[in-house]
């Protein structure tokens, strides 16, 4: 799975972008616990920020995500 980070999220990640090796589907809550749980500053932005999953938002934390989808991690945007 191809994580990519925006804005304020790839400054709290480190990064602009990370691959979560995942045998299976996750649930985006089980996504962004995973992907704060070794990062205190990205699990404090998580919650603020939309999931695109293949160019679709995520709405429910239930929903799954496939192990081969393309998620992008946006933070709010001032003005949008």
């Amino acid at each position: 799975m191809r994580i990519t980070y925006y804005a304020g999220a790839a400054d709290a990640a480190g990064s602009p972008a990370t691959e979560v090796a995942q045998g299976g589907e996750l649930t985006a809550a089980e996504l962004t616990a995973l992907l704060g749980r070794d990062n205190p500053r990205l699990a404090a932005v998580l919650p603020r920020c939309t999931l695109l999953v293949d160019g679709s938002p995520v709405r429910d934390p239930g929903d799954l995500i496939g192990a081969e989808a393309r998620v992008d991690v946006l933070p709010p945007f001032a003005g949008g």
